[in-house]
């Protein structure tokens, strides 16, 4: 930053100084009485009076002030400077800016902005993650699909450039969808927060492929040692080569990792396979207890070409995505089992994010559920995007800088969150005429008293209200008279979607059942997904 101007009256700079500002992503939301850390690295060619301020979008109003002072000998060499603002007033579209009325020539490098009050001090914003946490997430797979691989080999994810203190990351370029990242979000920071979740993280490495380009398996040794010195970033001791750096980032104790999928849906590339043996072959050796992904279909896992997953992805209409609740009906029962780590609805009726589209995620999952033999684990994709940099439709959670809302598909989630360690129970649903129902029923406990309840999940992806009369037969309890709760996912419409202006016109709703039983009618609207949650007797082997 040349400052042309000074103090001088000849050649006064104008009141309040000049210099440069950032508005951060879209406008900054800055809330009155939280405090902002700064932090920036600074050189200078004279003594230092630089003042950096929180303001409005036009600069006009200030929200919180600091002036760095210093001698020309204090800022000669690059000098890292740390401080904290506190707002004293709320503006959702703010901007960062450094004024000075000195002239010279300042060097900035490294500006940074953040909130101190983030989710468990992590630096992952609050509302954000408390999203996810309410979903209670088994698991967190990172750091994505396209975006480990890159459209060519060089803006590939690379996790070794992406731990270590900030200001040394280099940051690469994300051609996959269009924008640079500091990676300031890096491997660390995805590890961390699938442990303040309490998720197993999974972690897509990159296989030496882009979706262009690839690495023959005679030249892929080095990228094999990488993934390898990863997971010892990762789960090694805090003495090992890459487990100290994992500890002087501030986390002695070794992060859970149990999943590594080898590459994103490359199977049909020429040297994958080839690839995917020497992956296999270094991490099981030093890492036996890994479960690694493959991203070959069932057929092909062999003993000799192993895997104890394997990744599958389903991108489709409402339509077709209903249809796949049946998807894994008739797959060989037995190891590998899948992970279906992306899936979504897409075309004209998912929108932004539709009840429709919601409704026949929840049918195809209520299939996973029901083939939980061979499906091991099921996510979302994408899960968050901004609104004001839209690449792909529908997404699980949409926000800008200061607020945010569930799309349908997300509230949908809902529904399933007591599924992972429930006993299902087999169904069947008979109506005469009308093939819009998928229904399923677990047991699930209540973490909180211990209540055991039935849930009973009914997709009516139709248009048409249905009575149904509900028996349940050959469970060990009674269903209680009371305590029993009815929970309706639907709209007006359809194609009904979510909005900052009605983040919840698409959400849940719940309500007591008052003829709660083991014989029992029912309705289920159009358009709908239903919950019946029966609470159920304690068993005599429960303690009171």
């Amino acid at each position: 930053m040349e400052v042309l101007c000074g103090s001088k009256k000849t050649n006064a700079c104008p009141s309040g100084g000049v210099g440069v500002y950032n508005p951060g992503y879209w406008g900054m939301n800055i809330e009155k009485g939280k405090v902002y850390k700064v932090s920036l690295h600074v050189r200078s060619s004279d003594a230092l009076s630089l003042t950096a301020s929180l303001t409005s979008s036009d600069g006009l109003q200030k929200l919180a002030a600091h002036t760095i002072t210093g001698s020309k000998k204090t800022f000669a060499k690059w000098t890292k400077v740390e401080f904290h603002l506190r707002s004293n007033q709320n503006n959702s579209n703010s901007r960062f800016q450094l004024t000075t009325s000195k002239s010279g020539v300042v060097w900035l490098d490294q500006v940074s902005v953040m909130p101190m009050d983030t989710y468990m001090g992590h630096g992952f914003r609050k509302d954000l993650a408390s999203m996810l946490a309410n979903l209670e997430p088994q698991f967190l797979k990172f750091p994505g699909g396209n975006y480990a691989m890159g459209n060519y080999l060089r803006n590939a994810f690379r996790w070794s450039e992406t731990v270590g203190p900030w200001e040394e990351r280099p940051g690469h370029f994300n051609d996959a969808w269009g924008y640079w990242t500091d990676d300031g979000l890096g491997f660390f920071e995805f590890l961390q927060l699938a442990e303040d979740l309490g998720a197993s993280p999974v972690w897509v490495v990159n296989d030496g492929a882009s979706l262009n380009e690839e690495v023959s398996t005679k030249t892929i040794a080095s990228l094999v040692k990488d993934v390898v010195n990863g997971i010892e970033f990762a789960s090694g001791g805090p003495k090992t080569t890459w487990g100290s750096v994992r500890a002087a980032m501030g986390h002695p104790e070794p992060f859970k990792l149990d999943y590594v999928s080898i590459g994103n849906q490359e199977c049909w590339m020429l040297y994958y396979r080839g690839n995917y043996q020497k992956f296999y072959s270094a991490i099981k050796s030093a890492y036996p207890d890994i479960n690694i992904i493959s991203s070959c279909d069932r057929p092909t896992i062999s003993p000799s070409n192993p895997a104890d997953l394997y990744d599958v992805h389903v991108y489709t209409s409402s339509t077709n995505m209903f249809s796949k609740a049946s998807m894994f009906d008739n797959t060989p029962r037995g190891a590998p089992k899948a992970i279906v780590s992306e899936y979504a609805v897409t075309g004209n009726d998912a929108g932004k994010g539709t009840l429709v589209a919601a409704l026949a995620e929840a049918a195809f999952l209520i299939g996973l559920e029901r083939n939980s033999d061979v499906v091991e684990m099921a996510s979302c994709a994408p899960l968050f995007v901004n609104d004001n940099d839209r690449r792909w439709s529908p997404d699980a959670i949409v926000f800008n800088s200061g607020q945010h809302y569930g799309c349908p598909n997300y509230w949908m989630l809902h529904f399933f969150k007591e599924s992972s360690g429930a006993t299902l129970h087999p169904t069947a649903i008979q109506v005469s005429s009308y093939d819009q129902l998928v229904a399923s029923a677990i047991t699930w406990q209540n973490a909180k008293d211990k209540s055991t309840y039935l849930r009973i999940k009914v997709v009516n992806f139709g248009n048409q209200a249905v009575d149904l009369n509900i028996s349940v037969v050959e469970l060990a309890t009674g269903v209680k008279k009371s305590g029993s709760k009815q929970t309706v996912l639907t709209s007006s419409s359809p194609l009904d979607e979510n909005s900052f202006q009605q983040p919840e016109k698409v959400a849940p709703v719940s309500s007591p059942m008052a003829n709660a039983g083991q014989q029992m009618g029912a309705s289920v609207g159009p358009y709908s997904l239903t919950s019946f949650d029966l609470l159920l007797e304690p068993s005599k082997h429960d303690s009171v």
